[in-house]
């Protein structure tokens, strides 16, 4: 079991630091800074600049965090809200299913996270002010 919850832990943590990446530094194919900024303007989230800054380090820090396994709530928090904000901004007029640019796949990430939260990081993982 301490395995498993360390893959799934590594996998999505890691995939959300490379998102946050791609908003920051214009790592794997990102836009930057100013590319997100002018995306997130275009969808009414305003100052598109910051809020790319506030969603890219949502993203690398809580992505980390849940790696690592460490400071749960924080990671679960910054992730979920992260998500949240993409629903609400980009994905529910468009319904649920992904095919449609709906709201299925953040959503079930939402549930992946909630779900690993109430578990627990297991034992692989970097046990802070335990």
């Amino acid at each position: 079991m301490n395995s498993a919850l360390a893959f799934v832990r590594i996998v999505i943590g890691l995939t959300y630091a490379g998102h946050g990446s791609q908003k920051l530094f214009g790592w794997f194919g990102g836009y930057g800074l100013t590319g997100t900024g002018q995306w997130m303007e275009s969808i009414g989230l305003k100052p598109g600049k910051l809020m790319a800054l506030l969603a890219g380090l949502s993203e690398l820090i809580g992505g980390l965090l849940f790696a690592a396994g460490t400071l749960w709530p924080i990671a679960a928090i910054l992730l979920i809200v992260t998500m949240v904000v993409a629903i609400i901004t980009v994905h529910r007029k468009n319904g649920y299913w992904v095919t449609q640019n709906g709201f299925e796949y953040p959503f079930i990430l939402i549930v992946v996270i909630l779900a690993m939260t109430i578990i627990g990081p297991g034992s692989y993982a970097i046990h802070l002010f335990s």
